[in-house]
């Protein structure tokens, strides 16, 4: 399963424990440095996709200063699915830096 860069680093976000949903928006925010912005309906979209396929379950609803809230934690399925987009991800990069460095065209 290729997943898109929100999907992915929404997945990410859930590795070391369970985190509401703006919680998820920032720490994917940060582990892609910047470059992936998650909104609440993409959030939400995510992570609704992601409960249905079993890759994250959602924890019961809670109160915070008025607000509700619920958790979200990463399935031992989420987990495999994430690894394995990892990993794709880095042969990609390893095939194309070797082609990039074999034809000269990479600056040294």
């Amino acid at each position: 399963m290729e997943l898109r860069p929100p999907s992915y680093f929404t997945l990410a976000a859930l590795i070391d424990g369970p985190l509401h949903g703006y919680a998820i928006m920032r720490r994917a925010g940060e582990l892609s440095g910047g470059t992936v912005r998650v909104t609440t309906g993409t959030l939400y979209s995510i992570i609704e996709r992601a409960t249905a396929e079993g890759l994250v379950t959602a924890g019961q609803p809670y109160l915070v200063a008025g607000r509700e809230r619920r958790d979200y934690v990463l399935t031992p399925a989420g987990r495999i699915v994430l690894q394995e987009e990892a990993t794709r991800l880095a042969r990609a990069a390893r095939t194309v830096s070797t082609r990039l460095k074999a034809t000269g065209a990479v600056a040294t």
